[in-house]
């Protein structure tokens, strides 16, 4: 039974302006909820709410879907009944320089630590200069220093007394003290006269001054200890100055966190250490000439906070999206400041990561961009299952440093990370990376698709009222929602459902109110949206354009009109990105005596795909089985896409290759008016196929230039019938009766539109009507089935002659 063409109603489902009781969208409460997505809501809520460890999520779907959008809008939701999370620190470790001490303090309160800590500096350079600048305390001092210059003194007269009671003098000299014979007049006696002495009195005043000597080397070794002593005394008393200074002002730090003991803890360990360091306080206010002030400030360093992460500001759980999620952004980083020649580095150049700042609330990255970043993701799983964040040194992880670095401790981490990507690479991580299952256990699955139902299109209409307040344009009015629901529709492929790529709508709302603006009007109209469609494609159509421009010159050789054996016009599509387009493409079958294969020429030569070779195996499987059941199958046959120089793939060929297989068989030409796209099964069922609307308008385009009215048209398989989106124009041809679309269900239906010729069905005794298509295919595979034997006996005979 030959199939009628299709009413134009059914190429193009219509959204009813009657529905809508709105003018325009701004009378509309714009849409919170995304359309449709429903399931990944519930699943990111439940991500965030259930409790143990590896309920991370992932948020997969197609890209342009919303879904960056749609997560952080869910998770900001979430993160509005959370408590802010707590500041942290990093501080000077006194025990272990090399490792920072991180504080954890209540939000708000690090900036107060910070702030405090550096005011008690400034005032500790001012105090402590003027507490031992005092008269007192300077007069104490003095008189420590004067009491050692005494006692010193003092041992040296007692040894100059005994010496001269002995008639020896104790002389001093540039290089420290010396014994001589003294004269009657108390004087150092002049050698020579002291040669003209009798030998028993040089040797009893040698003798002496011997002993003398003795007794003052004896003295001056107790010199250094009497120093050490004396300075002793200073530094208690320096340190009793100090302690008087530092424990007032450090006192009031500490009055300010007494709910906090690791702060505490560390305040009293800053008290012993300032003490200790008193001296550098004092040469602040008056260095000496040549003195580093950096050397200064490398102490005056270790008593300040580095407000590590800050979160005094926010007033819920924070919220963060990395876009550049490299190892230093997520986990953070080590900076370094270069001094003469070298590389060093403190607690105060420690950098935040992302998890740092999300910590104690939620994390958003994107999963291919993760994967792209060295190291990145094995220090994120590493970090989620320690369940802390350790700042490394990645450059002296991986050997790029090799200066002196630190090891700060690690922070506690609490999180819900999402990661956002597409199907197949949620696919590839759980076949390839065992931890990640255990790591994210919930998968946020995104509807590329939804219901076109009456719900659902007034959700459309918010949704574009949305859309249109964010972007700040003119309002769209109900013609023009209309328009957009229609063009979502065809951008689902297919009449029964909307697409959920909210950035593609949002596009086109931008667009079109750039043609309303040119326009003058206020309000963006259903022609304004038209007209950004037709701007948006004519865009991105020049190949298209150029692929009709061969056809149209006779370069690519495709038939509108007339008939041919064993040749038919098949439909394919081509995309590039976000555009695609149909184009024909001329299909030629040759048949002949032989084995029974059929030969897919794009199969031989590596062009042809593995799902286009599944259809030619189908076909030739329907042949055997339809036309050969009890007779070998003696046909060999040959498919090729005439003047195809790329890959060709899928199955949406195989009824276009099937009706040139039995047309070649036959003898029935087929009229190259149509066009035809569908797949078979082996039982000569037509299946659904894909790009059904830009494969029709392919065709249209080609006819539409060489003139219409030849009644030219489409076969497609009624299965795709719900698919039909077209765009207005070939519906207005198709109503005007000079393009058709078809839609079968079976071979046969196809056969007996493209041939005019009965397809023909088996009667009771199992035969085809002798003139039907069938039947004549049939009758010619059993005459190659009755030549293969006669060839194949007539070679035997042969054989037995020569024998």
């Amino acid at each position: 039974m030959t199939p009628d063409c299709l009413p134009p109603e059914t190429l193009r489902t219509r959204c009813p302006e009657h529905q809508f009781q709105f003018a325009t969208t701004a009378e509309l409460e714009p849409l919170v909820e995304p359309v449709g997505q429903a399931r990944a809501i519930d699943a990111l809520r439940f991500s965030t709410r259930v409790r143990g460890p590896g309920y991370h999520a992932f948020a997969c779907g197609p890209a342009g879907s919303g879904r960056l959008s749609l997560v952080s809008a869910e998770l900001e939701r979430e993160a509005r009944g959370r408590p802010v999370p707590d500041d942290w620190c990093y501080v000077h470790n006194f025990k272990l320089a090399h490792a920072p001490r991180a504080l954890r303090l209540p939000a708000g309160r690090g900036s107060a630590l910070t702030s405090a800590m550096a005011r008690l500096v400034e005032d500790l350079k001012s105090a402590l200069p003027a507490a031992f600048g005092r008269d007192e305390n300077r007069k104490r001092q003095e008189d420590i220093e004067a009491q050692f210059q005494e006692r010193q003194q003092q041992a040296i007269g007692a040894l100059s007394e005994r010496a001269a009671a002995q008639g020896v003098l104790l002389i001093g000299t540039p290089s420290g003290f010396a014994f001589a014979p003294m004269d009657e007049q108390g004087e150092a006696m002049n050698p020579a006269r002291f040669q003209k002495m009798p030998a028993e009195d040089q040797a009893r005043i040698k003798a002496i001054i011997e002993g003398l000597q003795n007794e003052l080397q004896a003295l001056v070794r107790q010199f250094p200890l009497w120093f050490k002593e004396m300075r002793e005394r200073l530094t208690t008393l320096n340190r009793e100055i100090a302690e008087y200074v530092v424990n007032h002002l450090v006192d009031e730090v500490r009055a300010r966190f007494p709910d906090l003991p690791a702060v505490v803890a560390w305040l009293e360990e800053i008290r012993a250490d300032i003490v200790a360091h008193a001296p550098a306080f004092m040469l602040s206010a008056s260095p000496p000439p040549g003195a580093d002030p950096m050397d200064l400030e490398a102490v005056f360093q270790r008593y300040a906070v580095n407000l590590f992460v800050d979160n005094g500001e926010l007033e819920a759980a924070p919220v963060i999206h990395s876009d550049l999620p490299t190892l230093g952004n997520l986990l953070g980083r080590i900076e370094h400041r270069a001094m003469m020649g070298t590389l060093l580095t403190d607690f105060s150049l420690l950098k935040a990561g992302a998890l740092h700042r999300a910590n104690g609330g939620f994390l958003i990255l994107d999963a291919r961009q993760v994967l792209m970043q060295p190291f990145a993701w094995e220090a994120l799983k590493r970090s989620l299952r320690a369940r802390e964040v350790k700042l490394d040194a990645s450059e002296m992880q991986f050997g790029m440093l090799t200066t002196v670095s630190l090891e700060p401790s690690p922070i506690p981490l609490d999180v819900k990370l999402c990661l956002i990507g597409e199907h197949w690479l949620m696919y590839l991580l759980e076949a390839n990376d065992p931890e990640f299952r255990d790591l994210f256990k919930v998968v946020a699955d995104f509807e590329d698709e939804v219901v076109r139902d009456d719900d659902n299109q007034l959700a459309y209409a918010r949704l574009c009222a949305r859309l249109a307040r964010d972007a700040g344009t003119r309002p769209l009015d109900r013609a023009a929602v209309c328009a957009l629901i229609e063009h979502s529709a065809r951008l689902a492929e297919d009449a029964e459902r909307l697409t959920t790529a909210v950035h593609a709508l949002d596009d086109l709302i931008r667009e079109a109110d750039y043609c309303a603006e040119a326009a003058g009007r206020t309000t963006i109209g259903a022609d304004a949206l038209r007209e950004a469609i037709v701007r948006k494609r004519h865009r991105s159509d020049r190949i298209r354009a150029r692929m009709l421009e061969e056809v149209l010159r006779g370069n690519r050789i495709i038939a509108t009109d007339g008939h041919a054996i064993g040749q038919i016009n098949g439909l394919s599509v081509v995309r590039m990105d976000s555009f695609s387009f149909g184009q024909p493409s001329r299909i030629t079958a040759t048949t002949r005596l032989g084995d029974g294969r059929v030969i897919d020429i794009e199969r031989e030569i590596e062009l042809g795909g593995a799902l286009h070779s599944k259809g030619v195996l189908i076909l030739s499987n329907l042949l055997a089985s339809r036309y050969a059941a009890g007779v070998p199958l003696s046909m060999s046959a040959s498919l090729v896409f005439e003047q195809s120089y790329g890959m060709v793939d899928g199955d949406s060929a195989s009824l276009a290759e099937l009706c040139a297989l039995l047309s070649s068989l036959s003898g029935v030409p087929i009229q190259q008016r149509y066009a035809v796209t569908g797949s078979v099964n082996q039982l000569g069922e037509v299946q659904a196929i894909g790009g059904v609307n830009d494969k029709i308008e392919g065709f249209f385009e080609v006819c539409q230039a060489r003139g219409l009215g030849a009644g030219h048209g489409v076969v497609i398989p009624h299965a795709n019938v719900k698919h039909l989106m077209l765009r207005q124009d070939v519906v207005e041809a198709c109503r005007a009766g000079s393009f058709h679309v078809y839609a079968v269900k079976t071979v046969d239906e196809a056969l007996e539109l493209l041939t005019s010729v009965d397809a023909g069905t088996r009667n009771g005794d199992g035969q085809f009507p002798a003139h039907s298509v069938n039947g004549l295919a049939e009758a010619r595979l059993i005459e190659f089935s009755v030549q293969r034997r006669d060839f194949a006996r007539g070679s035997g005979n042969s054989d037995d002659d020569e024998s």
